[in-house]
Order: structure tokens, then C-alpha cells, then sequence
């Protein structure tokens, strides 16, 4: 199953300060770098995106380098680890985008859940390997195969965004391939 600019719609999980003060150095920085990848190419291709914050108030808001291409996002903020627990983010799905990709930490937690609930409501689940993490790369690997066996397709960065593209004649391609530069 391929992703479709017209289909999907993504969402960025939790991807905030304190959380990734204790994330591996290395694994943070691709994650990040992917995820501020997606959200560009997300507003490029016009794809809607949503953005999570779990109790911003201990682990606080969302990191600069994912912020500032999202000015006018405001976050939807839970205590749920599934996304789908907070109304608020119910609403901002789209009925008409069947395609949810998921980026973001903690890849074990909450965006496990998520994904599963998610799945559970008939959606198709994306998760972009490359822009989650978890604390333990262990629990980031178990969480990736609870996902492809429960039904998840397990991409990468450039492979959505490319796929969203669909061609090298698209109006947004040399704009989009800067972002993967």
C-alpha cells in the first residue's frame, strides 16, 4: 500500500523538550531531522497535520526545530498515551483521510497506542521508522513489530514524502527532494 498526498494526514507524537533531553543523542537528532521533514512536506503538499503533547505541564512543549514549521498548529494536549483518548484529537481527524502517518516518541507507548487505536477505528497506520524513538532502541524495535504484525505499514521519511509526490513532475517535487538533501 502506497501513501497518498490525498489520503493521508499526519501526526506528529510528542516530540517535546523534556522528553528528549532523555532520548539516545544520536537517534534524537534523526528523528527530529525526519519529523521536521515530514511537517514540511507536509505543508508543501498541503497534508493536514496534527501535533501531540502529553502533559506539557512535566514534560513541556514541543522541540523548536518541529515548532517552527508548525507556527499556527495548536497542540492537542493529553494525559491519554493513545492520541485517539483526547477528544480534541478525534475532531482533528479528518473523516475523508483514511492514511494516518505516525511520527514521534515514545515509539513503545504512545505511539503504539495510538497506532493500534488508530487501526482499531479503520484506519490505515503509516509509521515512519525513521522519526520515532523510544528511550531503549529495544523497545523501539519490539514496538515496530507489534505494529507490522497488528497491520501497520512500517515506512521511512523518504518514502512517504515520496510517495506523496507520486512523480518527479509534481509542482512541489524539487522543493520537497531540498527537504531530503
Amino acid at each position: 500500500m502506497l501513501a497518498s498526498q490525498q489520503l493521508s494526514q499526519l501526526v506528529i507524537i510528542d516530540m517535546q523538550v523534556k522528553l528528549a533531553s532523555v532520548m539516545p543523542a544520536e537517534a534524537l537528532q534523526g528523528a527530529v531531522r525526519n519529523c521536521g521533514v515530514l511537517v514540511q512536506a507536509a505543508h508543501l503538499l498541503a497534508v493536514p497535520t496534527i501535533l501531540t503533547e502529553q502533559y506539557p505541564q512535566g514534560l513541556g512543549i514541543t522541540v523548536s526545530e518541529i515548532k517552527l514549521h508548525l507556527p499556527n498548529c495548536k497542540p492537542v494536549t493529553k494525559t491519554a498515551f493513545s492520541a485517539c483518548g483526547e477528544l480534541r484529537f478525534s475532531q482533528q481527524l479528518h473523516r475523508d483521510k483514511p492514511q494516518i502517518i505516525l511520527a514521534g516518541m515514545e515509539a513503545h507507548i504512545c505511539v503504539l497506542q495510538t497506532a493500534l487505536t488508530l487501526l482499531q477505528a479503520g484506519k490505515q497506520v503509516f509509521v515512519a521508522e525513521d522519526a520515532v524513538i523510544s528511550r531503549n532502541p529495544a523497545n523501539k524495535a519490539n514496538a515496530l513489530a507489534r505494529l507490522r504484525d497488528a497491520g501497520c505499514v512500517i515506512s521511512n521519511t523518504e518514502s512517504v514524502v515520496f510517495e506523496w509526490l507520486g512523480d518527479a513532475n509534481h509542482e512541489a517535487f524539487k522543493a520537497v527532494s531540498k527537504l531530503i538533501r
